[in-house]
């Protein structure tokens, strides 16, 4: 069986890494990014039906200005999202499973009116009619440079979770950095656009069923076989 690693940002690269262990998979974690406040300019609590978040790390890293909209309906891209937003006081509409653009078609009739917290890069989301959306970008997620233990072991192969554009778009770039063959390393992504930004050579690339990570994980637990053959 192939080793796993993860490069999320942390929390979510240890919480990821337990899960794994958890479901006796041999799992490294090796942040490649860092995330950090933005400031970032409030807008009046009177002017905001409903928040929509597609990330904790916008509650983490929100600061003091979320106390302006604490008793909000909160749209929440998935359950660790909702509690970090219970966690902040903030009521749960709706927690997602398939990404924020498929919350849209479930808003309530009187959440017209929303502010997405978000991070720098982000998804564009495109609105039902009626639905006005001003976006705050609240957090970054800065690349970091691959250890070389990372680089030594992935000359060894594995599988490596990717779990955005920019991790994935990253990690391709550090690899051709550091010369790190792309031929023994399997890819699993968290949806195909993440899969499309990371280039072509790899041992195999693979999406998971949907964009969770209990999905994400149970397609590395495959993909960590050594019997593992891709789908066409």
């Amino acid at each position: 069986m192939l080793p796993l690693y993860v490069i999320r940002p942390e929390p979510g690269c240890s919480a990821t890494v337990a899960t794994a262990q958890a479901m006796g998979l041999e799992a490294y974690g090796f942040p490649l990014f860092a995330v950090r406040p933005l400031a970032w300019e409030p807008v009046p609590a009177d002017t905001v039906d409903a928040l929509l978040i597609g990330s904790a790390n916008a509650l983490r890293h929100g600061g003091e200005a979320l106390r302006l909209y604490r008793g909000k309906s909160c749209y929440a891209v998935g359950e660790a999202t909702a509690q970090a937003a219970r966690d902040q006081g903030f009521a749960i509409a709706a927690t997602g499973s398939g990404g924020l653009q498929s919350m849209l078609g479930s808003l309530k009739p009187e959440h017209r009116r929303l502010l997405r917290l978000a991070g720098r890069e982000r998804v564009h989301l495109d609105l039902p009619d009626g639905v006005s959306m001003i976006e705050r970008e609240v957090y970054a997620s800065e690349p970091v440079d691959m250890p070389a233990e990372l680089a030594a072991q992935l000359g060894e192969g594995g599988v490596v979770l990717l779990h955005s554009r920019e991790a994935a778009a990253h990690f391709a770039g550090e690899c051709a950095r550091l010369a790190v063959a792309r031929t023994d390393i399997r890819l699993a992504a968290l949806g195909p656009r993440i899969a499309a930004a990371v280039g072509s050579g790899w041992s195999a690339v693979a999406c998971a069923a949907r964009p969770d990570d209990q999905a994400l994980l149970a397609l590395a637990r495959q993909m960590c076989q050594n019997n593992f053959r891709p789908t066409a």
